[in-house]
């Protein structure tokens, strides 16, 4: 990670440091200027595609984050609320120099954030980012801008027929199912694919006011989502999560399916097709021991990566991977897509399952999660943990008390002054007191820093 850019760009509270108009502006020139000194492609167009979730800060970063990518003549065309994805498609469609999304994703509605992605719609890698960083340290103030801006909402409908054409509408008709849209940019999107395909769609989370997105709702909240799922005695459900780049599932009997479920369901469906690449899936280090370890003993191979759907999507490009993905519910159907798309990984898991002839609950209950604790730790300050005397070795030492059938990660957050501690184990009363312990060991390493 750099200085501004985390795990998913830029993300900070709107209104704040980053997020302030000069920053911003500055941020959109810098970006331009390092895509058109790198491009060595005559036939992409001078433009730049532009999103935004539903976020009343959303409009004024817009405006100053257009001015600083018109300054360095590049056009700019706005294609209103809509979901990350969507730039990431048409971006290649259209044939443009890079895209822009405006958006925190899961994050509350006082959040906000910039993601870049590049004219092969994916995220940018690490190297360019930290380019644009050094670039803006250059810089006093952005030229006069000479580009145009354009809104074109119509090109929102491509990639929904996009969506539409990556299934089979004949198996999907009449399949009722739930949509939880988290009152964010796929409101209109999911709604219209899903309904367009035949599906008896209900739909709910759709009315965003710019406060209410994620709120209670969405991917991080799916309670209400699987108990309408119940509810409508429908087949199953789904949420998204703020700018619709990850989905989180439910099965007909209100039971969650998250990312690594989703995962490794449609890996093994796909492996029985005779359409996973290399009989390998992608997963990160945050994946669950039992679905690793489910996938390992039906011959499928498990790479790890560090979080972050961007380094899943260089691993699934690095080895000609087909599926991978987080569990939160970033998932990259590698065939369609090379960036996490919920409403995509959405149509495709509903297709497997239809396809099996089996109910969701069917691929609920295919392994045995692994207690599984997750803590977010406050930091006024992400010191190195390598740094930190004798931290490493600690949490080894600990993670050695599991006796080989667990495991500690522990990592900061890319979006979050958070350190996150993941402990998984057999034994929960275990998971718990080794949890405990590494918090306590962070905290006393880093006291003395203070």
């Amino acid at each position: 990670m750099g200085k501004y850019f985390g795990t998913d760009g830029v993300r900070a509270v709107a209104g704040q440091f980053p997020l302030v108009d000069d920053f911003i502006e500055k941020l959109g020139f810098a970006a331009l200027r390092r895509l058109q000194t790198c491009n060595k492609d005559a036939s992409l167009k001078p433009q730049v595609i532009v999103a935004q979730d539903s976020r009343a800060s959303g409009p004024a970063i817009l405006a100053a984050l257009e001015k600083g990518i018109r300054a360095s003549g590049a056009n700019v065309i706005s294609v209103g609320i809509a979901p990350t994805p969507c730039v990431a498609y048409l971006v290649k469609q259209t044939r443009s120099l890079c895209g822009v999304v405006i958006s925190a994703s899961h994050n509350p509605s006082e959040f906000n954030g910039i993601k870049f992605f590049t004219y092969q719609g994916t995220k940018l890698p690490e190297e360019m980012e930290n380019a644009i960083e050094r670039e803006i340290e250059t810089l006093t103030s952005v030229p006069t801008p000479t580009g145009k801006f354009t809104q074109d909402e119509n090109l929102v409908k491509q990639y929904e027929q996009f969506l539409m054409s990556t299934v089979d509408a004949s198996l999907l008709k009449d399949t009722k199912i739930v949509l939880d849209c988290a009152n964010g940019a796929s409101y209109k999107v999911a709604a219209n694919v899903f309904a367009g395909l035949g599906m008896n769609v209900t739909v709910t989370a759709a009315k965003p006011d710019g406060t209410n997105i994620n709120k209670n709702v969405g991917a991080l909240h799916t309670q209400f989502m699987q108990d309408l799922t119940v509810k409508e005695h429908a087949f199953m459900g789904f949420s998204f999560d703020g700018d619709a780049d990850r989905v989180i599932a439910s099965d007909e009997k209100g039971r969650q399916l998250d990312g690594d479920n989703i995962i490794a369901s449609s890996a093994l469906c796909m492996k029985e097709h005779g359409l996973l690449n290399a009989n390998k899936a992608v997963l990160t280090i945050m994946a669950n021991l039992g679905c690793i370890n489910y996938l390992k003993e039906n011959g499928v191979d498990v790479l790890l990566t560090t979080v972050g759907d961007k380094y899943v999507s260089e691993a699934l490009e690095k080895e000609n991977l087909s599926i991978g993905g987080e569990t939160s519910g970033h998932i990259i159907f590698r065939k369609f897509a090379n960036t996490g798309d919920g409403i995509l990984s959405a149509l495709q898991f509903l297709q497997f399952v239809k396809q099996s002839g089996h109910p969701a609950s069917f691929f609920a209950d295919q392994w045995k999660r692994y207690p599984s604790k997750l803590r977010a730790v406050a930091v006024s300050q992400k010191p190195p943990l390598e740094t930190l005397d004798g931290f490493l070795p600690a949490v080894k030492e600990l993670e050695k008390t599991m006796n080989g059938k667990g495991r500690v990660v522990v990592r900061y957050s890319g979006t979050e002054p958070k350190l996150r501690i993941l402990v998984e184990g057999e034994d929960e009363n275990l998971v718990d007191r080794v949890m405990n312990e590494v918090e306590q060991v962070y905290k006393a390493k880093t006291e003395v820093l203070k």
